[in-house]
C-alpha cells in the first residue's frame, strides 16, 4: 500500500508541480549534509505555500527549520515586505538552511534563530515580532503543547496555526502508547480541545513519507 501512496504522490507532483531545480537542490544538499529525511513532501510543501497565500500572510513563524525546505515553500508565498522567522535547535541544520535559503533568493525575507525554540520564543516580541498571521509547528513533538501555547500568544484573530506529524502512523489514538512523540501529539490535541480561542480540526494523510497527518486551527 505504501508503494501505491508514493506512486500517487509522484503522479500529483508530475502533473501539478513544475520542475523546481532550487527545491531539488535543497533536498540534495540536506541529504549530503546528513540531515534526517523528515522534510515535508513536495505536495505538502505546496499545500503550506497555498495556505499561506490564501491567508495573505505577511508574517510567518516556523518552529523547526531543519534544512529550510518548508521555510522556502512558505517564504515564496510572502509579499515583498513579508517576513518569515524560523526557529532551529541545531547549529548544523541552521547553517545548511542558510545556504539553501540563499540559493532560493529568500535571504531578505527569512530569518533563522538558532537555539532551543522555548528559549527563542519569549524573545520574539522584543525583536519586533508582536504577532504572526501564519504559524507552522514542526519541531520536537514532546514540546508540541508548549509550542501551541506560544503560538497562541503570538496570534491575532484569524491567525492560522498548523501542527505537523500528529497522527504518528495511527498511534495517536492509543491512549496507552508511551512514545514521547505520541504523548506530545495527544497533549496538543487535548489542549486544542479545551482552548476556547481557536477552532481546529485534524486530517490524516498518506504519501511517499507514509501515514501521518496534521492539525489546523484558526484563532478567533
Amino acid at each position: 500500500m505504501r508503494e501505491e501512496w508514493g506512486n500517487v504522490d509522484e503522479y500529483f507532483i508530475s502533473n501539478l508541480h513544475q520542475q523546481d531545480m532550487v527545491l531539488e537542490h535543497v533536498l540534495q544538499a540536506n541529504h549530503e549534509a546528513g540531515l534526517p529525511s523528515i522534510d515535508v513532501t513536495p505536495t505538502q510543501g505546496k499545500f503550506l505555500y497555498l495556505l499561506a497565500k490564501l491567508k495573505g500572510a505577511k508574517r510567518i513563524l516556523e518552529i523547526g527549520t531543519l534544512g529550510g525546505y518548508s521555510s522556502i515553500w512558505m517564504g515564496r508565498a510572502l509579499p515583498e515586505d513579508g517576513k518569515l522567522v524560523t526557529l532551529e535547535y541545531s547549529q548544523k541544520h541552521a547553517e545548511v538552511a542558510r545556504e539553501n535559503i540563499k540559493k532560493a533568493g529568500l535571504e531578505p525575507k527569512i530569518e533563522i534563530m538558532v537555539g532551543p525554540a522555548l528559549e527563542s520564543l519569549p524573545t520574539l516580541k522584543d525583536k519586533g515580532y508582536p504577532s504572526f498571521d501564519f504559524i507552522f509547528i514542526d519541531a520536537d513533538k514532546p514540546n508540541n503543547p508548549h509550542y501551541l501555547k506560544w503560538a497562541l500568544a503570538y496570534s491575532q484573530p484569524g491567525t492560522v496555526i498548523i501542527g505537523d506529524n500528529v497522527v504518528r502512523n495511527g498511534r495517536v489514538a492509543d491512549q496507552n502508547n508511551e512514545d514521547p512523540g505520541v504523548k506530545g501529539s495527544r497533549a496538543l490535541i487535548d489542549l486544542l480541545a479545551k482552548e476556547s480561542r481557536i477552532e481546529a480540526t485534524a486530517l490524516q494523510t498518506v504519501g511517499s513519507k507514509g501515514y501521518d497527518g496534521f492539525v489546523m486551527g484558526i484563532v478567533k
